[in-house]
C-alpha cells in the first residue's frame, strides 16, 4: 500500500496494518501460511511451464480438476503431503524443494 493511501485510511479512523497483525498470527504460523502459498503457486507455474491445464495435470495425477484448483490456491483442505507429492510429479527435485522451504528459491513474481 503506497503510503498516501495508508495516511488517508489512517485520518479516517482506520487501524492499518498486515494480515497477521488482523489475523492475530504467531511468527510460526505466519511462516507455515506462507510456505502453503509459495507451494501452491509453484504448482501453478510448473503446470503452466509444462503447458499443462488443470484438467491435464489431474489425469497425470488421478486426480480431478478441482482438486488442483484447490492445491493451486492453498486451499487449507488440502494436504501438504499432497501438495509436496504434485510438486515431485511436475519435476521439481527434492533440493529445489529444500530450497523452497529455506527460502533460498525465490518464485518470480507473475502478473496478475
Amino acid at each position: 500500500m503506497d503510503k498516501q493511501k495508508r495516511q488517508n485510511l489512517e485520518k479516517a479512523g482506520f487501524r492499518v496494518g498486515s494480515t497477521t497483525d488482523f489475523l492475530e498470527l504467531s511468527p510460526e504460523e505466519e511462516a507455515y501460511l506462507e510456505i502453503r502459498l509459495e507451494i501452491s503457486e509453484l504448482i501453478r507455474l510448473q503446470r503452466k511451464k509444462r503447458g499443462w491445464t488443470q484438467v491435464q495435470l489431474a489425469r497425470a495425477l488421478g486426480s480431478s480438476q478441482s482438486r488442483v484448483a484447490k492445491m493451486e490456491i492453498g486451499d487449507p483442505g488440502t494436504s501438504l503431503d499432497l501438495m509436496l507429492k504434485e510438486l515431485l510429479h511436475l519435476g521439481l527435485s527434492k533440493q529445489e524443494l529444500g530450497e523452497l522451504l529455506t527460502g533460498k528459491l525465490r518464485l518470480a513474481p507473475q502478473p496478475v
